[in-house]
């Protein structure tokens, strides 16, 4: 039955998130933690997350926009691995507070609660009218590439900032697409080098089967997004992005994520 439910949610996460750069993980992860330890899930995860982005490299990376590339990825994949390494070293942090609601308790930490006001922000820079014309001078993109992979590396929540920046700079949608997977790739493999120690003792090995379902079922739905781009718009992504990155924040903010 898990293999069923978590192959339907990554081909159908794996769609949607062609066309936004960011979701996957955040909607494969608490499928994952109903069914498994939460250090498996995020490991099951970061492996399926990886092999799907290695996929749309071969089918969208040649579109990549090269001087952003440098100047946003080389950022975000040096500060991911200070993230990461910052999420395995430093104690405990405890919640910025709790609250119940439906009978369960909810923590709210100060990281996530961080990323969800960031996000707001940038969503809302898409949705109002007033920043139609807004967009990130080149010279601003470290700092974007910098927060990602930092913000990455240590929650794991790398894409929906990393959208947020690049939507903004000016991109065609093609360009848009092609450099966020394969920043999102570097940064992949730059996290999961760090986390890899824990992979053995969560039982990732034990689980090869159902991630290579869902890898493939998460390949499927990227080749499918691939097809539908040419039938999309760069203000139809624009908004995508904006409703999902309020969406995420929300969820971040309430500590459901």
């Amino acid at each position: 039955m898990e293999i069923f439910i978590i192959s339907i949610v990554a081909f159908l996460a794996a769609v949607l998130t062609f066309f936004s750069g960011f979701g996957l993980g955040t909607m494969l992860t608490p499928v994952f933690m109903l069914f498994f330890p939460v250090e498996l899930a995020i490991a099951l995860t970061g492996v399926v997350h990886f092999f799907n982005n290695l996929y749309k490299i071969i089918l969208v990376g040649k579109n990549a926009d090269k001087t952003v590339l440098w100047r946003f990825g080389i950022p975000a994949i040096l500060f991911a691995f200070a993230g990461a390494w910052v999420l395995l070293h430093i104690p405990d942090i405890k919640p910025l507070f709790t609250y119940q609601l439906f009978e369960k308790t909810f923590d709210v930490y100060p990281v996530k609660f961080l990323i969800s006001i960031l996000l707001i922000f940038f969503a809302l820079m898409d949705l109002l009218p007033y920043f139609d014309k807004w967009q990130f001078d080149k010279s601003k993109l470290p700092i974007g590439g910098a927060l990602s992979g930092f913000f990455g590396g240590l929650s794991g929540n790398q894409g929906a900032l990393r959208s947020a920046f690049l939507i903004k700079a000016g991109l065609s949608k093609e360009a848009f697409i092609g450099t966020a997977v394969v920043v999102s790739t570097f940064v992949d493999f730059t996290r999961l080098g760090v986390y890899a120690s824990r992979f053995a003792a969560a039982g990732l090995t034990d689980n090869l089967t159902l991630v290579l379902v869902a890898t493939l079922s998460a390949i499927t739905g990227a080749y499918i997004g691939n097809k539908l781009l040419k039938k999309v718009t760069l203000k139809f992504i624009q908004k995508t992005v904006a409703i999902l990155l309020i969406a995420l924040s929300i969820a971040l903010g309430a500590g459901f994520i």
